[in-house]
Formats: C-alpha cells, structure tokens, sequence
C-alpha cells in the first residue's frame, strides 16, 4: 500500500489574514480549535513565536495523553506559520526522531482570509507497512493521512467559527 506523506485542506475565514496570523502562531492556544492538540508550553504564551522557537504541545487521543517537542520553521506574519515535531513522550519527550511537520498558510482574498493547513509525515525512514500498522494501531484503524485530514477538517471549522464570531461581536 502506497502512503500518503502529505495532507492539506483549506477554507475561506472572514478575516484579515494578520488576525488569522496572531491566532495560529501562538501554538499555546492551538488546543481551542483543534480536536486532539491540548495546547502548547512555551516561554512567550501570549507572543507570536518566531523560527527557532522550541516548545512542548501536549495531546490526547481518546485517553491517551503525551507530549512532543516542536521547534517553529516559519514565522512570516499574515503569511505562513509552521512547525516541526521532533520529539514525542508521556510526560515529557524523551524519543527524538522526525515525526511530522505542519504548516498554515494564509492568502488574503476579496472577502477574508484563504487559511490552508498542511501536515505532513517526517516518518520517511519508516517501512510503509510499519507505518501503516503502527497508523492502525494509534487511530483506531486509519491511516494517519487519513485521520489527520479530518482532524485538519475540525481545526479549520473552529478556527473560522471562533474567528467570525469575535469579529462580529
């Protein structure tokens, strides 16, 4: 079975991509939207991080819990955001090794802001059918391209419901 290394989506937000940019750059508050991410420690909670930034995200699945080590690889404000994960443990991430990368981009149309969320797969040493088990065994049956688009799907959809309401309140 081929794996997917790459997925994407996108949606149209009704806001100014620098308000887009100030809420997707600050990993500490990324567990608003997103339906497996807790949220982030990081030295600057309230600041947009910028490259070289390290942080720790924390996470759930059903009742599994663990954190991982992230290092910002982007920071263009009102443009793009991205991250790596490069560690991963329980409490704190103790197995170093690639494991994903994300990335928000943002493009300023007529009406709003086009918010496009990227994750891909830094498993590349992995053999598609460990990777594929392993996916299984951790999503309930998915892969994880297929598990992360709908976990983008719902990050997107929060992101651009909280973000309309604030504006038009």
């Amino acid at each position: 079975m081929t794996r997917t290394f790459t997925v994407s989506r996108s949606i149209l937000i009704e806001a100014a991509a620098s308000t887009v940019y100030e809420q997707v750059s600050r990993p500490a508050q990324m567990g608003r939207w997103s339906p497996e991410n807790l949220g982030a420690t990081l030295p600057c909670e309230d600041e947009c991080a910028p490259v070289g930034l390290v942080f720790n995200g924390h996470n759930k699945r059903g009742p599994f819990r663990w954190t991982t080590r992230c290092t910002v690889t982007a920071s263009d404000p009102g443009r793009r955001f991205a991250f790596r994960v490069h560690a991963i443990g329980l409490r704190r991430p103790r197995l170093s090794a690639p494991i994903a990368s994300w990335e928000y981009r943002l493009e300023e149309t007529g009406t709003g802001t086009t918010v496009t969320e990227t994750w891909t797969d830094d498993r590349r040493s992995w053999p598609a059918f460990v990777a594929n088990t392993f996916d299984r065994l951790a999503t309930g049956g998915h892969t994880f391209a297929v598990f992360q688009v709908r976990n983008i799907e719902t990050t997107l959809r929060n992101l651009k419901r909280e973000l309309e309401t604030s504006i038009s309140a």
